[in-house]
């Protein structure tokens, strides 16, 4: 097989059920719903861990954050780069011949960007200077009427904004591989739809908010869950906010995505215009979503819903892929994704890599062993907080280290309202999901695990 060209576009914080093709009834993402009836759709794809920098470190080292030692972000009280010198799927590539480009945010160590040699990136537009060209342009800066929550921006139109900013970028970078003809993996980050969404016209008016119905998850008295929760609420200043209050802020949110969908068309098309489609993989994904209001929240901290941890995953590669396909295998996003490139560009996996290639999945296989899926959380701007998931086809369990246990049966509340860690009941499907947590933190050497905490998991020591 001959190495093919690789296009990942990964965004930030986008909701998997913010896709048209996925049900949304308001949101409008024709380019996004193109990509997935021309290739593969998968819906059980489940990011490591839902915070922007352990993720992305999780992605090119192909380990979780638990062995790769980033656990939260830079501006918290536990800073930590990723362990330097470990494997990384873009060192692979480049020593195997390809010329990689890097588009947008970076989020992975706070002094070392793409081109540093852990990363081996050739070339790097950061996304700081879309504020130095608007400047350039005679734009104002943006309003932040609205502060994290958002608002309306009518100073900017949307070929002007840092979506298109970036996409024009990529389409350069693409334009640029395509004339040197050698094969390259360019990498798109965009840093939205993540909050504050300030979404220019006729984007931030394109969904009224009195249509948007609320999250399956919305209203959420929190009842029986982990204090943090509600004090995730009363810090972000929303716990007295009604859907009413919600509504204008999920229906920018949604406009955003569609700015987003247009500017990945625009990238589509350039792939078209440039003769790059058959031997091109396209992945768009995200590093995490976003509750939105889910639950009666903001952002994604503290919590292990599928607003967060589950993931918009989409895959084309004509001639590899065939055409309209959904994938309902689990899929353990950033890590499996750093294996799936080595794998396609015969660059050879790192030892060291944890994760499992989609490539079968892209050829016909509906299964990869997998019964059930985790992810990890350790805390961020509010304080450390460990948490750690598994969830199989019908149960969801977390552990939360310092508060209550939290298990959802996703068949009969698909919304994770109800809390069933204490209804004797689920004692059975309770003490399983314990032993599968174990089992799993023994395998990837997870350092909270210790005579203490595995006591308090196997013999029910814990709320």
């Amino acid at each position: 097989m001959a190495q093919p060209n690789i296009l990942l576009i990964l965004s930030d914080q986008h909701r998997f059920d913010c896709i048209a093709a996925h049900g949304h009834p308001l949101v409008e993402t024709p380019n996004l719903d193109r990509l997935a009836r021309e290739g593969i759709d998968f819906t059980q794809a489940y990011t490591p861990i839902p915070v922007c920098v352990p993720t992305r470190n999780s992605l090119l080292t192909g380990t979780w954050s638990t062995e790769h030692h980033c656990i939260a972000n830079s501006d918290t009280e536990a800073p930590r780069p990723a362990e330097p010198g470990l494997p990384t799927f873009t060192r692979a590539l480049r020593e195997a011949g390809y010329t990689l480009g890097c588009v947008g945010k970076w989020g992975v160590h706070p002094e070392h960007g793409p081109t540093h040699p852990d990363y081996g990136f050739h070339e790097y537009v950061d996304i700081r200077g879309y504020s130095a060209w608007r400047r350039e342009q005679g734009l104002p800066p943006q309003p932040r009427d609205g502060g994290w929550l958002g608002n309306p921006d009518p100073t900017t139109p949307p070929e002007a904004s840092q979506l298109a900013w970036c996409a024009d970028r990529t389409i350069t970078m693409l334009e640029a591989a395509a004339e040197r003809g050698a094969p390259f993996f360019v990498r798109w980050d965009s840093s939205e739809p993540h909050l504050p969404n300030i979404v220019p016209e006729p984007y931030a008016s394109m969904v009224q908010p009195d249509a948007v119905a609320p999250w399956p998850s919305f209203p959420d008295s929190l009842t029986g869950k982990p204090y943090m929760q509600a004090q995730q609420r009363r810090t972000w200043g929303v716990d007295s906010w009604t859907w009413e209050d919600w509504a204008p802020v999920v229906a920018r949110y949604l406009g955003e995505v569609s700015l987003l969908d247009a500017q990945v068309g625009r990238v589509l098309d350039a792939i078209d215009r440039l003769g790059l489609t058959d031997n091109t993989l396209v992945i768009y994904s995200t590093d995490h979503g976003d509750l939105c209001g889910g639950h009666g929240m903001v952002d994604k901290h503290y919590v292990m819903y599928d607003d967060v941890v589950r993931v918009p995953l989409i895959a084309r590669w004509p001639g590899h892929i065939g055409a309209g396909q959904t994938c309902d295998a689990f899929v353990s996003h950033s890590i499996d994704l750093a294996s799936t490139f080595c794998d396609v560009a015969g660059a050879g996996t790192p030892k060291t890599f944890r994760g499992q290639s989609l490539l079968p999945l892209f050829t016909g296989c509906r299964e990869n062993g997998r019964e059930d899926i985790f992810s990890v959380y350790h805390g961020n701007q509010f304080g450390l907080y460990s948490q750690r998931m598994v969830r199989d086809r019908r149960w969801k369990y977390i552990w939360n280290a310092t508060a209550e246990d939290e298990l959802y049966d996703l068949e009969s509340d698909p919304g994770e309202v109800s809390n069933r860690a204490r209804d004797r009941a689920c004692a059975d499907e309770l003490a399983r999901l314990r032993q599968r947590v174990v089992a799993w933190m023994e395998a990837t050497r997870d350092p909270l695990l210790n005579g203490w905490t595995r006591a308090q998991l196997l013999e029910g020591r814990t709320l």
